[in-house]
């Protein structure tokens, strides 16, 4: 049996049908996904690994559909994640590191648990920024020593952006249904920006961390990429609620939505009010061109549009977001590493420092590891310095930042542009890396939904919608309003070459 229809048509309600009406099979999907992948990942270079035991999965799934044991909304569909989420199979756990090639985990991550008990198929995993964009600030965003350069798939001269590079592309060139990113600041936002995704970053504590390789336990997050808010919604049905092994989630269950698809609303914009937060540093001026159309959007919708609501810049809550997440690094990577198999050699981030630099010409060629080298100089949570910082943070970008924002001014939510156009891939001179808008949901620890909203030359370009703590409902229930009214997503078509 072959899949009748590409799936860049096909969201997972449509998948589900097409499975329970006998006119597909969960093997033709994965074949159909394993077929995409070898016909254009030689380009893209989003997949790290294939699940060997993809089909074989496949098949148990079939039989349990025939037999009328389905196990969720997910039943015989295809996912993929990204390559620093824990699967207890065959597959490596890296974040991209040469130093934990051979790196087998002993347990699922807790999404990964909840992924397979709603029925998917891990068809593999994802390239990624190396140890999720935490090595150096002078890194091309989807390189990785063991995974190479991700390639953006609307322009193959272009970033993926990341950290979740291979996440995103592989959605966008449609080598699986949807995909998990993993978010500190921007990781999920910003390359679903760049390759026309929906992305949500939930509220930290929403999703379980367990068996994913941290950065930040103050900051990390998991959260779907997918090519509409349904799909995107369901997904996040799927991975929201607690986690034991997670005590940042002790509140999910009592906090998320019982169906976060109830809020998709074609009319989700009308008598919102919307407050406006651009980048201080201008992007590229027909990115810029395209925010205000998607603004001029709003309104016609219904929403009214608040400018000037003041929230706090990069320059305010940049080195004061520094020292958390290096701090947090330290102490949440040793944690990790410490607990890996025999295999691995590396159980600390001095470790990683000294297996870098004792292999220069794969892992240090192209850009150094000045972020591994700070974090490992840092002095732990019990730290006055990193106390005051970690307060600064909240303070600026919670109280006196989205939630001030919010009650002054009556907001719904505050819109701002995802990201810039895609930059040109420069492993010599690293990201042309422009202010972010994604750190005040980042930071503060909220949630944001990026939608795609238009193009500069076929490079895509994303808006964000971001709210208070546990306000997913009402961010679904905006962005898929705007999708609605624009669809603006298409396909990508693999050019070699882009200008803007």
């Amino acid at each position: 049996m072959v899949l009748e229809v590409d799936i860049q048509t096909l969201g997972i309600v449509d998948v589900q049908a097409q499975l329970n009406a006998g006119q597909t099979t969960s093997r033709a999907l994965v074949e159909h996904c394993l077929a995409h992948i070898s016909e254009h990942d030689g380009k893209t270079n989003a997949i790290i690994e294939i699940n060997p035991d993809a089909l074989e999965l496949a098949d148990t799934n079939d039989l349990g559909r025939r037999n009328n044991e389905l196990l969720g909304p997910l039943h015989g569909i295809p996912i993929l994640i990204k390559d620093n989420i824990d699967t207890a199979d065959t597959m490596c756990t890296t974040a991209g590191s040469l130093a934990l090639e051979g790196s087998v985990a002993k347990q699922d991550a807790g999404i990964v648990q909840k992924l397979r008990g709603a029925g998917a198929i891990i068809l593999g995993k994802t390239n990624l920024s190396e140890w999720a964009n935490m090595r150096s600030i002078h890194s091309c965003s989807g390189w990785s020593s063991r995974g190479g350069q991700t390639r953006n798939p609307y322009g193959l001269d272009r970033t993926p952006s990341g950290s979740s590079s291979g996440s995103a592309v592989a959605v966008a060139a449609g080598y699986c249904v949807a995909a998990i990113g993993t978010e500190t600041d921007g990781s999920i936002i910003s390359p679903a920006s760049c390759n026309s995704l929906v992305g949500i970053k939930p509220t930290v504590g929403l999703v379980s961390r367990s068996g994913i390789i941290p950065i930040s336990h103050s900051q990390d997050t998991a959260g779907p990429l997918a090519r509409n808010v349904a799909d995107a919604a369901v997904m996040l049905n799927i991975l929201a609620g607690s986690d034991d092994r997670d005590p940042a989630c002790d509140e999910a269950d009592a906090r998320r939505a019982p169906d976060y698809t109830a809020f998709l609303d074609t009319g989700g914009l009308k008598g919102t009010r919307l407050g406006i937060h651009r980048p201080v540093k201008a992007y590229h001026p027909r990115a810029s061109q395209v925010f205000e159309d998607a603004l001029r959007v709003l309104r016609d919708n219904g929403a009214e549009i608040i400018e000037d609501i003041s929230l706090p810049t990069t320059s305010d809550v940049e080195d004061y977001e520094d020292l958390v997440l290096t701090t947090d690094f330290k102490v949440d990577l040793n944690a990790y590493l410490s607990n890996l198999s025999d295999a691995v050699s590396v159980r600390s981030i001095a470790d990683l420092i000294a297996f870098n630099n004792d292999h220069q010409g794969t892992v240090l060629q192209w850009f150094p590891q000045e972020l591994l080298e700070a974090a490992e100089s840092t002095n732990g949570s019990d730290d006055p310095a990193y106390l005051a910082a970690r307060a600064a943070c909240l303070a600026l970008t919670q109280t006196d930042g989205i939630d001030r924002a919010m009650g002054q001014f009556n907001l719904d939510a505050i819109v701002a542009p995802s990201e810039d156009v895609p930059c040109l891939i420069d492993l010599v001179g690293g990201d042309a890396r422009g202010e972010s808008t994604t750190y005040l949901a980042a930071i503060s620890g909220y949630p944001s939904i990026s939608v795609p909203a238009g193009y500069v030359s076929g490079l895509p370009v994303g808006i964000s919608f971001i709210a208070g703590a546990w306000q997913e409902p009402e961010l679904i229930r905006l962005a898929s309003s705007f999708e609605q009214a624009t669809q603006h997503r298409r396909p990508p078509t693999f050019p070699a070459h882009t200008a803007t």
